[in-house]
């Protein structure tokens, strides 16, 4: 009694030693478990692949080796199965698929309580078409559960002209599509989603602002600000030469298939007597010449080079 007692007290010591020390948990901490969960997208289960007209399937039945059959689903999305017919298996996931091929098979009598394996062989369509600001656009076969990054990354990932979204669409789902970020925006994040074979990813093309004329460095801009300002863009473009006419400054605006002509205030924008303009994509800011700039300052050219003439004359 005395020894069970001591051994007790013993087991008491060592919890509470245990206890005490940093870093370590008791067994009602860790069964408890954290207070906060942090939780990451890329780790949740990607949804099934769903099986399309051209697919080729092995199909078998544990415990019956003799129901072994490699079988392509037909452009009907159907497949036929010894003792159970042709069977609608387009648009089905591999577990759908084994579902109802137990199913039928059981109803004709053949099985009692089959358990059905679905294994695709080959996709009709294996790869994965990126398309658009892509490095190397083309078609990557990755074969099953892949993700938007994977495919990205296997076309060697976007061009510096690559928009902010990508478009996805689904092999089983043609007549729509699925927008994703690209990029981090009022605190979301890119969206890992699921890609399949048959899909088709396309990466947007940033939008372009071009400033030519009479400046420093005429230039196209990539809209990584959506408000991209007048200003801003001719900064962009190193600033206007010393022969700009800064009053018939124009903006050139396509909108649609009309291109609209509108006239920039660009030496009032500068005196801070008008508001700046926002830009769109594909606007064009153009800087015409002053001739009486021009004029001027070739007369002054060359007087400056009869100048210099005159000099180097006088000193033989």
């Amino acid at each position: 009694m005395r020894k069970t007692r001591a051994i007790s007290v013993l087991n008491g010591l060592l919890l509470i030693l245990v206890s005490s020390l940093p870093g370590q948990e008791t067994p009602d901490q860790l069964n408890s478990g954290p207070s906060t969960r942090i939780s990451d997208a890329s780790h949740s289960p990607l949804p099934e692949i769903f099986l399309g007209s051209g697919d080729l399937l092995a199909i078998s039945i544990a415990g019956a080796p003799e129901y072994r059959y490699d079988v392509r689903i037909s452009s009907a999305g159907d497949a036929s199965l010894p003792m159970v017919g042709n069977i609608k298996l387009a648009g089905l996931s591999t577990l759908q698929a084994e579902g109802a091929i137990a199913r039928s098979l059981e109803r004709h009598g053949f099985f009692n309580n089959p358990q059905v394996s679905v294994f695709v062989r080959e996709y009709a369509t294996a790869g994965i078409s990126v398309l658009g600001e892509v490095q190397k656009p083309g078609i990557y076969p990755l074969l099953g559960q892949r993700t938007l990054l994977d495919a990205i990354s296997a076309a060697g990932g976007v061009t510096p002209k690559a928009g902010k979204s990508v478009t996805i669409v689904h092999r089983d789902s043609l007549d729509s599509s699925q927008t994703i970020l690209m990029s981090p925006n009022n605190g979301e994040t890119l969206a890992n989603v699921a890609v399949g074979p048959g899909d088709t990813v396309v990466v947007s093309k940033a939008g372009m602002v071009y400033v030519v004329g009479d400046v420093k460095e005429p230039t196209g801009i990539i809209m990584d600000n959506p408000n991209l300002t007048v200003l801003q863009a001719i900064a962009m473009a190193h600033g206007t030469n010393s022969t700009a006419s800064l009053k018939s400054a124009r903006l050139i605006r396509k909108a649609h298939s009309n291109p609209r002509d509108v006239p920039i205030p660009l030496d009032a924008i500068l005196a801070a007597k008008s508001p700046d303009l926002e830009l769109q994509p594909d606007d064009i800011v153009f800087v015409p010449t002053s001739t009486a700039k021009t004029v001027t300052r070739r007369s002054l050219e060359a007087i400056l080079q009869a100048a210099t003439g005159i000099a180097i004359y006088g000193r033989y």
